[in-house]
């Protein structure tokens, strides 16, 4: 086969880019790796600040509850109610009510959430946090009780969000979240000496607010909000039942960041920091991933599904293989190059060479699993669009045994690293485990 000729090329980008899916896939992967570079660079002034510290740490536990209670209440109710407003939308329903009902059921888990972190905050940090100082803990619930508000915000803006996705405003979807960075790294220049040990709980609120804001305007500006007495039909019932088992996979799922965490918790200062830092790197191939692929396609899925099950079917088998085959070269690079990125990243100031070490081993243990995890984020969109939360309800159970086994075993011959270790097993495994599932229900459809 002859090579393409540079007008060919050209021609080829253009046709591709009159396909929706692809430009808007194309503008969510530009942003977001524009807005995870900005993060990028606040990680590095925040490690030249703290360090592996315990100002570090006891922030990094302060925000695990918020940012748990968002993915398992907040994130999964946007991932269900957007094929099922589709659905509203298609067949000509009351969205003004359904949009209501999100809201109203945001609202109430937010308000809901907030009360119970702040009355348990206690019990949960001597349960899961247990051995250290009365100063150790009062930092973490001082950072909690400033970054609790930002829940209701996150709520509202993950609603606000999803409906800009479905009427395919992706830019502006993904943009606000370059808000809360710069905000902090404000925080960080100018409010340092002021706000101390705070600095961080601060900055994640105001930016928050911030980010919510912007959302909010264009909302408006395109007339996507839109409400009403709320009325219980078929898609909202449908959507209900379904609560229950997504909220349950995704409990299941950030469990096992908790599991982590507590493991992490039981060894010395900073090692909670150090595998914060190992995953941010291959996080944020992660993201790029899903956010280009996952935002765009759960809209799309949801809309292919309702059209022909067999197309969207064979349509996720083309990406998986595509996502599999480039996310493996893309880890042996990042592996090779590993110990450089952290370096040059991080390492100044309070971060040591010998941190440098640590972090870049931990991360290229995770690097491994980023190829089957892509893959499982994929098919797990796609299984939303079908409803099949329940499967994944078990898949998560199973998971986090096997992450809590590992762990035992693992943490007493690696450390830290042992922690990283387990995470990539369970991902591999459950990526297989979804693969294998997803292609079974291929073959009956086809029977």
């Amino acid at each position: 086969m002859l090579p393409l000729s540079r007008k060919q090329i050209i021609k080829k980008i253009e046709t591709a880019f009159h396909n929706s899916l692809v430009r808007n896939m194309a503008i969510v992967a530009i942003v977001t790796f524009f807005i995870k570079g900005i993060a990028f660079y606040k990680e590095t002034i925040i490690a030249g600040q703290f360090g592996l510290s315990e100002v570090l740490d006891t922030f990094l536990i302060a925000i695990l509850i918020p940012t748990f209670i968002q993915s398992v209440f907040l994130n999964s109710l946007k991932n269900l109610f957007i094929p099922n407003y589709i659905a509203e939308v298609k067949n000509e329903g009351n969205i003004s009510s359904f949009q209501s009902i999100i809201f109203l059921m945001t609202i109430i888990i937010s308000i809901i959430s907030i009360i119970v972190a702040y009355l348990f905050i206690d019990l949960f940090l001597e349960s899961i946090y247990p051995n250290h100082t009365q100063a150790y803990y009062s930092l973490v619930k001082n950072q909690l009780y400033i970054i609790l508000p930002a829940l209701l915000i996150w709520g509202l803006t993950t609603v606000i969000s999803g409906l800009l996705e479905i009427e395919d405003k992706f830019l502006i979807s993904t943009i606000h979240q370059l808000f809360p960075l710069i905000t902090m790294i404000i925080f960080l220049y100018v409010l340092n000496d002021k706000l101390g040990n705070m600095l961080l709980a601060y900055g994640t609120l105001v930016g928050s607010i911030i980010g919510f804001i912007f959302l909010l305007f264009y909302a408006l500006k395109y007339n996507i909000l839109s409400l009403s007495k709320p009325v219980f039909n078929d898609n909202v019932k449908i959507m209900i039942n379904q609560l229950p088992p997504k909220i349950s996979s995704s409990f299941l799922s950030a469990m096992n960041n908790f599991i982590d965490q507590f493991f992490a918790g039981s060894l010395v200062v900073g090692s909670i920091a150090a595998l914060n830092y190992g995953n941010r790197v291959p996080a944020f191939g992660v993201t790029i991933v899903i956010m280009a692929l996952g935002s765009v396609l759960l809209p799309h899925f949801s809309r292919l599904v309702n059209e022909d099950l067999k197309s969207a079917y064979l349509y996720l088998f083309r990406i998986l293989k595509l996502v599999l085959t480039i996310g493996i070269i893309g880890v042996i690079i990042a592996v090779l190059f590993s110990d450089w990125i952290v370096e040059v990243w991080l390492e100044s100031d309070n971060f040591t060479h010998q941190d440098t070490l640590k972090v870049s081993a931990i991360q290229q243990i995770l690097f491994i699993n980023v190829p089957f995890y892509l893959c499982t984020l994929i098919i797990v969109k796609f299984l939303t669009s079908i409803n099949k939360n329940r499967f994944m309800a078990w898949i998560s159970f199973i998971n986090l045994l096997i992450n809590i086994t590992l762990n035992f075993i693992l943490i007493k011959y690696y450390g830290v690293y042992g922690l990283a270790f387990s995470t990539s097993f369970v991902l591999i495994i459950s990526s297989c485990f979804y693969m294998g599932y997803t292609y079974k229900q291929f073959k009956k459809l086809t029977l």
